[in-house]
């Protein structure tokens, strides 16, 4: 289950999110629409990993995100910018296409072997608050007579393809995200 504290987060999420789509050649400025969200977690415990889907004009934009508590090393290219979290401090936001954590955590899902999580909200002395559901919803599809890769076959080498843009992207497993009034496939191999 995916921790969330209530806190103050500068600069804000829209704000990071903004951020990425106008310093890279892929995004736009823009004002943006947020679609919702949804997390993985990671099996160590260590980063955050979110992922965003949002609108500029007519283009739906999937960004994940990973939150560390230290500089991600040989990762600065991906480096997005810092935050001040009220509860947990400085945290280092990275585009998650550029961090090993979330690329293992996809690569896991197109597995069948990891699933999104729901939302635990805490409170900054960590008592919980609520739990709720995420607001994208992310499903495993498999193409009729198709085998799901196993974990060691990503690990040499089969390739899968996480979306920018959504739209185009197909193959014989994916990951879908469903959302408010929409859905696409967000990656696949």
């Amino acid at each position: 289950m995916a921790i969330i504290y209530r806190a103050e987060l500068r600069p804000t999420k829209t704000e990071i999110l903004h951020d990425l789509l106008e310093s890279r050649s892929w995004g736009e400025a823009g004002e943006l629409e947020l679609l919702g969200a949804y997390r993985f977690d990671d099996p160590d415990g260590e980063v955050g990993i979110e992922c965003h889907l949002v609108r500029v004009g007519e283009t739906t934009y999937h960004l994940p995100l990973t939150y560390r508590g230290a500089p991600l090393e040989s990762a600065e290219d991906a480096l997005i910018g810092t935050m001040q979290h009220s509860v947990l401090g400085e945290r280092f936001v990275y585009d998650g296409l550029g961090d090993e954590a979330a690329l293992e955590c996809f690569g896991r899902a197109l597995c069948g072997l990891q699933e999104q999580e729901d939302l635990r909200i805490v409170a900054d002395d960590d008592s919980p608050i609520e739990v709720q559901p995420q607001t994208v919803s992310v499903a495993l599809e498999v193409d009729e007579g198709q085998d799901l890769p196993t974990e060691a076959e990503l690990l040499d080498g089969a390739s899968f393809i996480i979306a920018r843009t959504l739209g185009d992207l197909d193959g014989a497993v994916r990951l879908r995200a469903t959302w408010a009034d929409g859905n696409g496939v967000i990656a696949a191999l």
